[in-house]
């Protein structure tokens, strides 16, 4: 099996007013308990783990990003670097969670990034489908599913992890707006039942 290579290089690397632009995701999956009740929002973001890989030459763990190229939409960017740095695909959310600026910390970090003023991330949210066992960067990563609350305590920087209660924040009003609508749906079959039961007249008294 042929695996495809990390893009390396910025020659088509796309910059705004001096930010280098970066593409990213939170890779999610949902662990479903059969037997379960209705949920509640806590309960809901129990059964969210995340998926975190390592930064090359060290041992923290970050969400796949990179940098977002002038040949690819920053959609397509953030899928490349799940694929490339995690090793998964799946379906991924076209509302970004948000836009954050930072200063590149890893050790690709050179005066590029400096001149430039730093960096502008995109964040996705995307549900794996997928996960793959050769990947281009296995060599230099590991990549690691935790739960919510593991994922907060390890996010390195602080952008990372403002994005991650974004994500939090959205995936729970989800949540909540399918609880809703599933509810309403319910009250609507159960009406439609009441007006399908005719009750003959001559079963109708007048008490007094």
């Amino acid at each position: 099996m042929s695996v495809l290579s990390s893009r390396t290089g910025r020659d088509r690397q796309r910059y705004d007013n001096n930010f280098r632009l970066v593409s990213g995701c939170i890779p999610y999956r949902l662990i479903k308990d059969e037997g379960s009740e209705e949920d509640t929002s806590v309960e809901f973001v129990n059964k969210l783990q995340l998926l975190m890989v390592s930064s090359p030459n060290r041992h923290d763990l970050v969400f796949p990003k990179g940098g977002w190229e002038d040949d690819e939409t920053v959609l397509e960017a953030a899928s490349r670097e799940a694929m490339e740095e995690a090793g998964v695909k799946g379906s991924l959310r076209e509302v970004p969670l948000g836009v954050w600026e930072f200063r590149s910390k890893s050790s690709s970090c050179n005066e590029e990034d400096e001149c430039f003023g730093g960096c502008k991330g995109y964040m996705f949210a995307l549900e794996v489908t997928e996960e793959l066992e050769e990947w281009p960067e296995r060599e230099n990563r590991e990549r690691k599913w935790l739960n919510v609350k593991e994922a907060l305590e390890l996010c390195r920087y602080e952008w990372m992890q403002r994005a991650l209660e974004e994500f939090i924040r959205v995936m729970q009003e989800e949540e909540e707006e399918i609880k809703l609508r599933t509810e309403e749906e319910t009250v609507q079959d159960d009406s439609s039942k009441l007006e399908e039961c005719q009750i003959d007249p001559c079963y109708c008294f007048v008490v007094n």
